[in-house]
């Protein structure tokens, strides 16, 4: 099932449900279901799943319906109906963005390369000794723990974006990076129990020239917005998605990744071994959170080429099969970013 969350200029905001090229409107068959998080919650209340219950709703005779071409097209903020993040959270600090790296059998050479510049004589770095070790201890028995992935924190709500939406390029980074990833989209429940709704397209949007500098800047490097949609797919196998991306300047395609692999068979770690290690800290099963988790990529861009990202560049993700193109395009973030901030005295 496709489930998405959009915003119409008149009514505010909507769920729906895509099918084939329609989308039935379920906040007009029940007008408080206005996110995903409220079907959830509606499920939970009934005893079905979120899918058995978005279907029945899509079904109803009164369920307007959209078409979802034209609401992919709409540009945010405009005339006309446009998507949102296909989950979010009312309260955005009621909303975690966070990752796990060093994922992805391609992965690991990757990040090696940004590390030792191509010097096949370095050391071994510290990321490819978690590489390894996600190799050897990734994909353990059920039941059993397995080796701890990296994690890193990307933000709250404030930094998630929607497709068609802009991700800014800070005024103090040195670059820009694209990550064509999945992100598992995660609610929990009144228990502390973790659910996952589904799996998203995303971009995690980066700055691998400040990482280059040391490895140890990769948590600042990940503190900017990032995009994901246009649609939460609830029920597609995760062991294989076949991404691509693409950067396109004043019409002209600068960069395409080519056929990037990715889910549980093309990753070091399993599915199941990425969530025990992000949920298991208490903190992370707050009932009523809302956690988006990006499971990594294959390939980045950053290595290979020899322009950086400015304003206008507009970002595709594709995903055949698995859900409709995410698209963003880049602008410059505020002047004020680069100036030294001063903090106040209370």
């Amino acid at each position: 099932m496709r489930i998405v969350q959009f915003e119409s200029p008149q009514a505010g905001r909507r769920v729906g449900v895509v099918q084939d090229d329609t989308v039935y409107d379920v906040t007009s068959v029940e007008p408080e279901m206005q996110r995903t998080v409220d079907l959830f919650d509606a499920s939970q209340a009934v005893s079905r799943s979120l899918s058995e219950l978005a279907q029945h709703l899509a079904e109803s005779p009164t369920a307007d319906q959209l078409s979802y071409d034209e609401l992919w097209a709409a540009e945010p903020g405009g005339a006309q109906p446009f998507l949102r993040p296909p989950l979010d959270a009312p309260d955005p600090h009621r909303l975690l963005i966070s990752g796990t790296g060093l994922t992805h059998t391609g992965g690991g050479a990757s990040r090696d390369k940004m590390h030792t510049a191509g010097n096949d004589d370095a050391p071994k770095t510290d990321s490819m000794k978690m590489f390894d070790w996600g190799m050897e201890g990734g994909k353990p028995a059920p039941g059993e723990r397995g080796v701890a992935p990296e994690w890193f924190y990307k933000g709250n709500g404030h930094n998630l974006r929607g497709h068609r939406q802009s991700l800014q390029l800070p005024a103090f980074a040195l670059d820009g990076g694209e990550e064509p990833e999945l992100v598992g989209c995660y609610l929990i429940d009144p228990d502390g129990r973790p659910r996952r709704l589904g799996f998203a397209l995303a971009n995690e949007w980066s700055d691998h020239a400040t990482e280059k500098l040391n490895y140890l800047y990769l948590a600042p490097s990940k503190l900017r917005q990032c995009a994901v949609g246009p649609e939460l797919t609830t029920d597609h196998d995760f062991a294989e998605i076949h991404l691509r991306c693409t950067v396109a300047r004043n019409g002209e395609v600068i960069y395409d990744s080519g056929e990037l692999l990715s889910g549980e068979e093309h990753m070091c770690h399993s599915l199941a071994n990425c969530e025990d290690h992000h949920f298991k800290y208490p903190q992370h099963r707050v009932p009523g959170d809302v956690h988006l988790h990006f499971f990594g990529t294959s390939k980045l861009s950053h290595s290979t080429r020899d322009w950086k990202y400015q304003a206008g560049d507009v970002v595709r993700i594709d995903a055949p099969g698995f859900s409709s193109s995410l698209e963003n395009t880049i602008e410059a973030g505020p002047d004020e970013d680069e100036r030294v901030t001063e903090v106040l005295p209370a």
